[in-house]
């Protein structure tokens, strides 16, 4: 029994779960974000080879 109430009142398992689902937000958002940045970063390179070329 004493095992157990050990088990439950250990909070480090809580803290690990918690951090790993700060990380999995932050890849979510960083992943989302690369994909809006790349496709904004190709049209302007677009327009500014269609602008250069005569």
């Amino acid at each position: 029994m004493r095992l157990l109430r050990s088990f439950v009142a250990d909070l480090r398992g809580a803290t690990a779960i918690e951090y790993g689902l700060i990380a999995a937000i932050m890849s979510v958002a960083l992943i989302s974000g690369y994909g809006a940045f790349t496709g904004a970063l190709v049209n302007v390179f677009d327009t500014v080879s269609n602008e250069i070329e005569p």
